[in-house]
């Protein structure tokens, strides 16, 4: 099941947010070439989002090549769109955690703190486990 999550504080767009969770998601082999997202309808009222914004965020993914849109049948992950190694995943991840750690520490919070949260937000999700 796939987890989308939008940060309306994070200075991110929210369209760009759910654009960069799609790649992740392809980077990281959870969505595959073929498979369907989720309607317009469905990915806004599942984010309290409004639907426009969605529809923003499936326009620069058809555009960028990731998504393919089937008029009537909805929006599919294309063929160009390849996951990444698991070296490129993990080199991106670390590139965000470096962020959430300078921030973690200009907030005063220490390592093992931080980490505490991660791994409770992981499990807030459902997600866990190795790979």
């Amino acid at each position: 099941m796939l987890h989308f999550q939008i940060s309306p504080s994070s200075g991110v767009p929210v369209y760009r947010q759910v654009m960069d969770q799609v790649r992740y998601y392809v980077a990281g082999g959870q969505l595959k070439a073929g498979d369907r997202l989720p309607s317009i309808r469905e990915m806004a009222g599942a984010l309290h989002i409004n639907p426009t914004t969605i529809v923003k965020a499936y326009n620069e993914l058809q555009h960028g090549g990731d998504i393919e849109m089937k008029h009537g049948k909805g929006a599919f992950i294309t063929e160009a769109s390849e996951p990444r190694s698991r070296a490129e995943v993990e080199t991106e991840f670390r590139r965000l955690c470096a962020a959430l750690a300078a921030s973690a520490l200009q907030m005063g919070l220490g390592a093992e703190r931080a980490a505490g949260i991660l791994a409770e937000e992981i499990g807030r999700l459902g997600v866990g486990g190795k790979q």
